[in-house]
């Protein structure tokens, strides 16, 4: 959870990257339109203990703040729309379909609630966002929705049918984001591999990289944020071997290690595409680093196919995981499976998560010796290229900083000496 506070607006921003951005967005648009001292909760639907946070943090709000105005919005607002509009601490439910919209604000100011169909968008929205809160990099939304029915998975109905950016506006903001001072740019989308294909003459998304890496030269690092292996195009693979820029680190959408769990999931990449992918990237590119989403007790999980999703981590040399219990959503395929009792989903998931820590322990000592280039965030932390958290205490936020590895503490490296900008 992310909280902003500027311009008498305050926005509370559950789950993704693009959630973050598009909460930059609504804030600018809620301030634009006369929303002065109103909170507005952006939700997340991805499990159920996503969407109850959100409810406990609209009724605290309206405990602490008696008389505030909260407009709820995200993907749980908008495949549970009804029970939220039914809280009574909420004033109005914005969908996502235009929440980013200065339009739709502007609407609700003047009383009107729009309740536009999510699943009829077919247009991705430029989101003019320089900055954001309380983060350095910059992130850059390029696609949004999803065309797949992965069986866990209520994002379609949240999100809506797959839609792109086309490359000029990508390019152009870029540009933007760089003239604006900063280092970093990440990718971001619901399903960032599936960009392009809605536009003419489906392009593809190394062939974007490209495009915003010869239009910013001045950039020092681009980054993509989660993505679908069994997508990943040539060219892409082309990007990642030649562009030092590109930086080597990929979050891959795995999920699961087991052929037959994968395909009750309805995914579309096998446990030896999985291997595979992460086989031939390692070679095109020996410094990369690889993260991966994991859920652990999907429904019909036996012992065997969790041990096999627990050795993917070792298989695929992964690093940094997002482990996730299983959780049924409504109305999902997978709600109505056979279910695998919640402590052993918990128990699954602390198994996955020691042998991540273990694999990122492995991963820390491997960078000792080495030279690295650190971009400091706030907090006294920084990333080097590979995604690897580094120590920069007393360093100024968005510096670039260069030093020699000397040692870690089981989470975050530690450079040799106090670093020179």
């Amino acid at each position: 959870m992310n909280a902003v506070a500027r311009e008498k607006i305050d926005v509370v921003s559950f789950g993704c990257r693009l959630n973050l951005v598009e909460s930059e967005a609504m804030r600018a648009a809620a301030a634009a339109t006369g929303h002065d001292g109103a909170v507005v909760v952006n939700t997340c639907a991805v499990t159920a203990e996503s969407v109850r946070q959100a409810r406990q943090t609209i009724r605290r709000i309206a405990r602490e703040k008696p008389g505030t105005k909260i407009i709820v919005s995200g993907c749980a607002a908008e495949t549970e729309r009804a029970a939220f509009a039914a809280m009574p601490e909420v004033a109005h439910v914005l969908g996502n379909a235009r929440k980013t919209e200065i339009g739709a604000w502007r609407a609700l100011a003047e009383g009107q609630a729009p309740a536009d169909d999510i699943m009829q968008a077919r247009r991705a929205t430029p989101l003019a966002v320089d900055r954001i809160a309380g983060h350095t990099r910059a992130f850059l939304a390029i696609q949004n929705g999803c065309d797949h029915r992965c069986t866990f998975c209520v994002i379609p109905y949240g999100r809506g049918p797959s839609r792109s950016l086309p490359a000029e506006v990508v390019a152009a903001q870029a540009r933007r984001l760089v003239d604006g001072g900063h280092s970093e740019i990440v990718l971001t989308g619901v399903d960032l591999t599936s960009w392009g294909a809605d536009l003419p003459d489906a392009p593809r998304l190394g062939e974007l990289v490209r495009r915003i890496l010869r239009s910013t030269p001045d950039l020092k690092r681009l980054r993509l944020s989660s993505l679908d292996c069994i997508e990943a195009d040539a060219s892409l693979l082309a990007a990642l071997a030649e562009e030092e820029r590109l930086a080597p680190h990929l979050h891959l959408s795995l999920q699961a290690g087991d052929d037959l769990i994968l395909k009750r999931m309805k995914r579309r990449h096998s446990r030896a595409d999985a291997i595979r992918f992460c086989d031939v990237v390692r070679n095109l590119r020996p410094d990369i680093v690889f993260g991966a989403d994991l859920i652990a007790g999907f429904p019909t999980e036996t012992d065997a196919m969790a041990d096999n999703t627990l050795r993917l981590i070792s298989d695929c040399g992964l690093t940094n995981l997002h482990v996730f219990p299983y959780s049924p959503r409504e109305a999902t395929p997978a709600a109505r499976m056979p279910q695998v009792p919640a402590p052993v989903r918990a128990e699954r998931a602390k198994w996955m998560r020691e042998a991540g820590d273990a694999a990122l322990a492995r991963h820390l000592d491997r960078q000792i010796g080495r030279r690295i280039t650190v971009l400091v965030e706030r907090g006294g932390i920084g990333r080097a290229a590979d995604f690897t958290p580094v120590a920069t205490p007393g360093v100024a936020p968005g510096a670039m900083i260069a030093g020699e590895v000397a040692g870690h503490d089981g989470r975050k490296l530690r450079l040799a000496a106090p670093p020179a900008a």
